[in-house]
């Protein structure tokens, strides 16, 4: 499943997908990857600083992750460029979600908290229902 959202002309799209070799569920680990692309569809350069997130576990319990950049990079996009890459996250439950934000400046200066969608992280070993 896909998650997209647009914050002043500059769209997050994010693909989760849970890693099925790298899980042990007797051990409560399950691990998700999730790509994520960056398109800048404004009229000037803007430059992602740093990295907010915000994971939810299948219990409610909160984790929240803060940084530099993304995988060790601070990518600058001009006008109609984009960026990809693609990180992983573990949770001690079979489910979860989390979503967050970059921060980023333009290139006048201007300070953007551009919006990453939340997103869902579902294994094979939790039963899905439809309310």
């Amino acid at each position: 499943m896909q998650f997209s959202e647009t914050t002043r002309m500059v769209t997050v799209t994010v693909n989760p997908f849970f890693l099925e070799d790298e899980s042990d569920p007797q051990k409560n680990s399950f691990m998700w990857a999730y790509h994520i692309r960056i398109n800048n569809e404004g009229n000037e350069a803007v430059q992602l600083i740093s990295r907010y997130w915000k994971i939810t576990d299948g219990l409610g319990r909160v984790q929240e992750v803060r940084g530099e950049g993304v995988v060790g990079d601070q990518p600058l996009l001009q006008p109609g460029d984009s960026y990809e890459y693609t990180s992983g996250v573990p949770l001690q439950t079979p489910s979860g979600f989390m979503g967050g934000a970059y921060e980023m400046i333009s290139s006048v200066g201007e300070r953007i908290h551009v919006t990453v969608p939340t997103f869902s992280l579902d294994s094979p070993f939790e039963a899905h229902t439809v309310n």
